[in-house]
Formats: C-alpha cells, structure tokens, sequence
C-alpha cells in the first residue's frame, strides 16, 4: 500500500527516539484528497492521539499509521529521503493518487475539460495569481473561459489563452476545436501585467 524507503525509516526512528515518548509513531493523512490543492501530511503520533481506525504499517523501530479516510487516496504512495542539488536531504512524499484520477474516455466533455482546467492549468496561472473558470462548452468543442484574478484584464492574457491554455485543452482534451476568452478585461481590478503596458 505505502512504501517507506530504509533511508525514511532511519530518518523517523532517529526523530521518535529523540522525542522518548513510548508507543510514539508516525501518522500520514490526506490533506484536501481529490482537488487540486491536495497535499500529504505527516505528523508524529502518540498512542492517546490515535483513533482507533488507522491503518497501521509496521516499519523498523516504529509504526506508520494511516488515517482510515485517505487509505484510497495513499494507495501506492512512496515516502523516501531524496538529496537535492545543492547536496542537502528532503523528504518527499509521492502519492499519485491523491488528486484524484483524470476522468476516462466514457466521461463528458465538459467533465474532461473541467478537469484539466482544476488540475493542470489553474495550478499553472495560480503563480500569477491568476485562474480561468469553464463558463461554456459547446457541443462542436468550443470552450469559453473567463479569466479571474490576476489574468483578468492582464496584458498576456491572449497569450496565456492561445499558447498555454488552447494548446493544452486540445492536446490533452480530443474533441476540443477551439478556446477562447469571454473575460471583461476592463474591470479587471489587479492584473498581473497591464493591459496597457504591453506593445
């Protein structure tokens, strides 16, 4: 179900013993399971903090517990200490299916592009503090979108729409013909880049 490399191990039974509190082990959870935002957590756990309903993954010198409700979305997860570039050690945590899965063949176009949007290009333009919002999509593959935050009235947002979002809707979304922008960009209260600032 998890896997918990022997570097990971190591590193949390150095951190339990530190602590010396008996029985004491690690607890992970899904934070936010399928959306965009979800995360994993990890925190140390003491017997008296534990429910009753974990599952529990014995590891060497301690135990992993499993929050009951993300079982399925930990499902396949790897814990491991990785080093950087810089030589220094991280935790990472991979779980893919924490986000959820991408919907199949079978599910609508509009489910399809609604994902997409949530999982792939709103993370993407979130960096400027920007997002899209699926207003329409229309049966011949025409897909509407508002821009809001700091794309809504931004200089780059017909960029944005034609050489990130479009190409990215039509590569991963088969059906879609075109995407375009039904934004008031004249009210836009705080663009990343004013539309007046660019030539």
């Amino acid at each position: 179900m998890i896997q918990i490399s022997d570097t990971a191990q190591t590193h949390f039974r150095k951190l339990i013993e530190r602590e010396g509190v008996p029985g004491m082990g690690v607890r992970v959870s899904a934070v936010d399971p399928g959306t965009p935002r979800a995360d994993a957590r990890l925190e140390f756990a003491e017997p008296a903090d534990l429910l009753g309903d974990e599952w529990a993954v014995d590891c060497d010198g301690f135990t992993l517990y499993v929050a009951s409700d993300s079982v399925g979305w930990l499902d396949g997860a790897e814990i491991d200490i990785v080093t950087g570039n810089a030589g220094g050690q991280q935790l990472t945590i991979k779980a893919p299916r924490i986000k959820g899965e991408a919907p199949g063949d079978a599910a609508s176009l509009v489910e399809r592009v609604h994902w997409v949007v949530e999982n792939e290009v709103n993370p993407q333009l979130a960096s400027h503090g920007g997002k899209v919002a699926v207003q329409e999509v229309s049966a011949d593959g025409v897909v509407l979108l508002r821009f809001g935050g700091g794309c809504q009235g931004c200089g780059m947002a017909d960029v944005t729409l034609k050489q990130g979002i479009e190409k990215t809707l039509m590569g991963r979304v088969p059906g879609i013909t075109a995407v375009r922008d039904a934004t008031d960009h004249d009210s836009g209260q705080a663009p990343y880049m004013p539309r007046g600032n660019v030539a």
